[in-house]
């Protein structure tokens, strides 16, 4: 009997186009915008240092609404969603199975760039803010992710397979998170949401968004970013490795036959 076994491998950073519109083209006229409200948020902190003893953290969104209606305020008509996405990379899922006793890579299906940890608070669970088509329309919460294959995809069948199996590892391993009461109104019109980071966070650029509904319908929106850095010795070794990758690997080699030779004269036995 074939048992089988998933890991996630991530790579490089995407980046996203956007395309303009026709040159010369008039001006259209609209009409006034559907919703009023608008979106103001801050951070407690715009840099997160990591350092060897770094076991996650929580950040603090403030915000407020603006140009509200006070009557949808006072009847709680109003739901916020704060996410923390951190940089774009790619992912590849790989599927192990055992044949005649040895564990071997069986299959396998890349995904083009996804967020590498996610955060997600709100004030209410979201199946209870919007329906389902308008989350995944802008791309709120965990399972509105998009996995989209790239390459060769071989049986197609199993697509559906990878995606799952990326979901639960990301969320097994914390980098995939949600709290569904973490967003609170402490007055009518402000809130305060609590993010939290996990211990394996990646350093990069992280993006902060806020989304505003009424009524289950999107409303606007407001992103800031969060910069997660590495200091003192962890640094180091992060720009060693990653800015001389022979040097850090010839260190690496050279300090372990060191520390080969020095165990063997301590535990010599006589």
């Amino acid at each position: 009997m074939i048992a089988g076994a998933l890991v996630v491998l991530s790579a490089e950073l995407g980046v996203a186009i956007a395309q303009p519109g026709p040159a010369g083209s008039a001006p259209t006229r609209t009409g006034a915008p559907k919703f009023t409200e608008r979106l103001d948020i801050g951070i407690s902190t715009h840099e997160i240092a990591i350092a060897s003893d770094f076991s996650g953290a929580d950040i603090t969104v403030f915000g407020a609404i603006d140009g509200a209606d006070q009557f949808l305020l006072a009847i709680g008509s109003y739901d916020v969603i704060v996410a923390l996405e951190g940089p774009r990379k790619p992912a590849t899922v790989r599927r192990k199975e055992r044949v005649a006793g040895i564990w071997i890579n069986r299959h396998s299906t890349s995904f083009e760039p996804i967020p590498a940890s996610y955060s997600i608070s709100s004030t209410r669970p979201l199946d209870k803010i919007a329906p389902p088509l308008a989350l995944a329309a802008h791309d709120v919460g965990i399972n509105n992710i998009r996995l989209s294959p790239t390459g060769a995809l071989g049986d197609g069948s199993r697509i559906a397979e990878f995606r799952e199996a990326l979901r639960r590892i990301m969320q097994a391993s914390g980098l995939y998170q949600r709290d569904p009461s973490g967003v609170q109104f402490i007055s009518q019109s402000l809130f305060r949401a609590s993010v939290r980071l996990p211990a394996s966070i990646p350093v990069g650029l992280h993006t902060v968004r806020a989304e505003l509904y009424r009524h289950g319908e999107f409303v606007t929106e407001r992103r800031i970013h969060l910069r997660v850095v590495k200091t003192g010795l962890e640094q180091f070794t992060y720009n060693l490795a990653h800015r001389h990758a022979f040097l850090y690997g010839c260190l690496a080699v050279a300090f372990a036959i060191l520390t080969g030779w020095l165990s063997s004269i301590i535990f010599r036995k006589d």
